[in-house]
C-alpha cells in the first residue's frame, strides 16, 4: 500500500470513533443517535475496500493473538430485528482462521438455562485465551427483552423480585462480570447496531416480497416492533449504565450495511492493534532444542 493510500485509510477510519458511548454518559437515547452514515462517509465501493483491508489486518492480528495465548477478544452484538447482526459478523470474520473464532447465538433460554443465574449460559461460551469470541445477542437480553416483557421473570424461578430494582441490580452484575473478564485478559467490545424504525420496516417488507428471504421472516418480529419505544428506552439505559473504558459500547449506524460493517471492522482492527501483539520469544532452552532438531533433520 502506498503512503497516499495509507493516509487515505487513516483519514477514512476517523469517523469510527464518533460512535463510542463514553463512560459517564448521563443520558443515551438511540432515537437521538445517528442511524444513517454521515455526509462525509466513503462511497459504497470504497467502503468495501476499506472493510476488506481491515479484515486482512484482523486476520493477521488474530494469528498473533492465538500465538501469544494470553488474551481473548469478546465481541458482543445487540440490535433490533433486521439490523444486520448476522451479516456483519459474517463480513467481519470472512477470511479469519475459523479455528481462532467462536460464534454463539443466544435465543430464548432453555429450561436448564432458566434454572441458573442469568449470566450462566453465556459464561459457558466465553472465548478461550488466544481466540475471538462473538456473542450474537448476549446476557444483555436480560435487561432488554426481559425488561420490555417483565412477565418473563416469572419463568426464572427467582427467590424474590424487586420490580423496581431488578434491572439496576442486573446491570451492576454485568459491570462486575465484565470488569472481572477484563482483569483476566479478555478484551471486550460491544456493538449496538442502531437501525431506524423506517429502515427496519423496509427490510421486513423485502423479506415478505422475496421468496429467498421468507425464511428470515417471523411473526414475532412485527409483534416486537410494536414495542419500539420501550426497547429504545431499555437500550438507552442499559448502554448508558454499562459502557466502560474496559468494556465500551459503540452505537453504530445500521441503515447502511456497507458503512456499518466497515465501522465495526475498523474498531475491531484498532482494538487488536493497540494490544501490540507479538509472537512469543523462544527461551534459551527452546533455541538449543531447535538447533538439536535442525541437526537431527539435516542428518536424516
Amino acid at each position: 500500500m502506498s503512503q497516499n493510500d495509507s493516509e487515505a485509510v487513516r483519514e477514512a477510519a476517523k469517523p469510527a470513533q464518533r460512535y463510542l458511548v463514553p463512560e459517564g454518559t448521563k443520558r443515551f437515547d438511540p432515537r437521538q443517535w445517528r442511524t444513517a452514515p454521515p455526509e462525509d462517509a466513503p462511497r459504497h465501493n470504497e467502503l468495501r475496500k476499506l472493510r476488506r483491508r481491515a479484515v486482512r489486518d484482523i486476520s493477521r492480528q488474530q494469528r498473533l493473538l492465538y500465538a501469544e495465548n494470553r488474551r481473548a477478544l469478546l465481541l458482543i452484538f445487540q440490535a433490533m430485528d433486521a439490523a444486520g447482526k448476522d451479516s456483519t459478523i459474517n463480513a467481519l470474520l470472512t477470511g479469519v482462521n475459523p479455528a481462532g473464532c467462536q460464534v454463539f447465538n443466544f435465543k430464548q433460554p432453555s429450561s436448564e438455562e432458566l434454572d441458573h443465574d442469568f449470566l450462566w449460559r453465556t459464561a459457558r461460551s466465553l472465548p478461550e485465551r488466544g481466540r475471538i469470541g462473538v456473542f450474537n445477542r448476549s446476557y444483555y437480553e436480560e435487561v432488554l427483552v426481559v425488561r420490555v416483557h417483565p412477565e418473563l421473570l416469572e419463568k426464572q424461578h427467582l427467590p424474590h423480585v424487586d420490580s423496581g430494582g431488578v434491572w439496576q441490580q442486573r446491570m451492576e452484575s454485568i459491570v462486575e462480570h465484565e470488569r472481572h473478564l477484563a482483569r483476566n485478559g479478555t478484551v471486550i467490545l460491544k456493538f449496538f447496531l442502531n437501525i431506524s424504525r423506517d429502515e427496519q420496516k423496509a427490510r421486513f417488507m423485502r423479506r415478505l416480497d422475496r421468496p429467498d428471504k421468507h425464511w428470515k421472516f417471523a411473526i414475532s418480529d412485527v409483534r416486537e416492533r410494536g414495542f419500539w419505544n420501550e426497547y429504545m428506552s431499555a437500550y438507552g439505559e442499559a448502554i448508558r449504565s454499562t459502557t466502560r473504558s474496559h468494556a465500551p459500547w459503540y452505537a453504530i449506524p445500521a441503515d447502511s450495511k456497507p458503512y456499518m460493517r466497515w465501522v465495526v471492522a475498523d474498531i475491531v482492527r484498532d482494538a487488536l492493534a493497540r494490544l501490540d501483539l507479538r509472537n512469543p520469544e523462544p527461551s534459551l532452552a527452546d533455541l538449543a532444542m531447535f538447533d538439536e532438531m535442525r541437526q537431527r533433520l539435516e542428518n536424516d
